[in-house]
């Protein structure tokens, strides 16, 4: 066979494509008052100091460090970190205290505020800070993430926040709006409960069918969560806010990142045509919107890692 000098130009480039991407993944925790909180912090091989690096803030539910829960598997995060180090950008994404690793870090379910969840983002803020090798931070957070991310940005400086699929109006407002598309009368059950928590009355009969969303013990949660609005989070902050919402997304509106900029001149907004809440690519209907949310295989779209990379981390 005759040598063609293209193979090892080719050979040449995925060598070096390898080294660029190669990472070094370290278990590390924080400790919280009712125990240790575990994350993974993943850092860029080759670069020594000032390296740039993410928080990444999972989303409600018993969501984990790489965007998984005990019902549904797709590695969201996990994908979403391998492609920012990719990038050269070290991330740290943790089990939130209660889940996975971390599920000694927590209080019992009706103690729980969202305090302490913003109370575990500060704790990590200054834990990143603590490490010399690393430079400015970027809080992103994913869907609840992103309330938490932009809480703690309140009184703790960070380099940046990114609201990726976050909701721009407060809770009880979203959730309403989830439940309508589905089943008006559980919308209008929920609604009475609502009106209840917000001045501060547990409610003790709950529809059967609403048990998950409202179940006691987790009201007083609720009502915690009621007194933020995300619009007014944003308002105030002077760093730069990048917003990212797919339009295929089936939890959060594109109104949500709308009025999240809209609050906020620092703030960019950046839709992606095609992606979902979990950053995958859609095509069809609501049915095989779902079916990725169980897909580990299913890449994120490329079209998000280029945000990060023209914008975001440039």
């Amino acid at each position: 066979m005759k040598f063609n000098p293209s193979y090892l130009l080719l050979s040449t480039l995925l060598i070096v494509v390898f080294f660029s991407y190669a990472q070094k993944e370290k278990e590390v925790s924080i400790s919280n008052s009712n125990g240790k909180v575990y994350g993974t912090l993943t850092l860029p091989k080759g670069k020594k100091s000032d390296i740039p690096v993410a928080l990444i803030i999972a989303g409600s539910g018993p969501t984990d460090r790489n965007g998984n829960n005990p019902f549904m598997k797709n590695n969201s995060l996990k994908m979403l970190s391998d492609s920012l180090v990719n990038l050269g950008v070290a991330t740290l994404r943790y089990d939130k205290q209660g889940i996975g690793a971390s599920a000694s870090a927590s209080k019992p379910e009706i103690e729980l505020t969202v305090e302490d969840f913003i109370l575990d983002v500060k704790l990590w803020i200054e834990f990143l800070r603590n490490n010399k090798k690393l430079g400015g931070i970027t809080l992103i957070g994913h869907s609840e993430g992103s309330f938490f991310a932009l809480a703690a940005a309140q009184n703790t400086p960070v380099k940046q926040v990114v609201s990726l699929a976050g909701a721009g109006r407060r809770i009880d407002e979203v959730i309403l709006e989830q439940l309508g598309a589905q089943d008006e009368k559980l919308a209008a059950d929920a609604k009475i409960i609502f009106d209840s928590l917000e001045v501060g009355l547990l409610v003790k009969q709950v529809n059967p069918n609403l048990i998950s969303l409202f179940r006691e013990s987790i009201q007083p949660y609720i009502v915690s969560w009621m007194k933020y609005d995300p619009a007014k989070l944003v308002s105030t902050l002077s760093c730069p806010v990048f917003v990212i919402q797919g339009d295929q997304d089936i939890q959060v509106q594109i109104q949500d990142a709308r009025l999240l900029v809209g609050q906020n001149r620092h703030a960019q907004l950046h839709m992606i045509e095609g992606m979902n809440h979990i950053f995958k690519k859609v095509e069809g209907d609501r049915d095989a919107n779902m079916m990725t949310y169980i897909d580990p295989n299913l890449p994120i779209m490329t079209e998000l890692v280029d945000v990060f990379r023209s914008t975001v981390f440039k």
